[in-house]
């Protein structure tokens, strides 16, 4: 069953502006680039890698915030 995001910690992820910019000019990036071939296969499969890395990192991020902040 799926989380409603207003449990889930949204109102942090809101009140983090760079945050917020950060996956707006993702958004806007993959929306304009929606039906548009601007990689070669190699520059595609690099900028995947990347985002994995990012994400990755971000999740880590998240994860250890997460055990710093929860009571033992």
């Amino acid at each position: 069953m799926a989380q409603d995001s207003s449990t889930y910690g949204g109102g942090e992820r809101r009140a983090n502006p760079r945050l917020r910019e950060l996956v707006d000019e993702m958004l806007a990036t993959i929306r304009a680039a929606h039906h548009v071939e601007l990689w070669s296969p190699q520059e595609r499969a690099s900028c995947e890698a990347e985002m994995a890395r990012i994400m990755g990192s971000v999740r880590e991020h998240a994860l250890a915030r997460g055990r710093a902040t929860r009571p033992e």
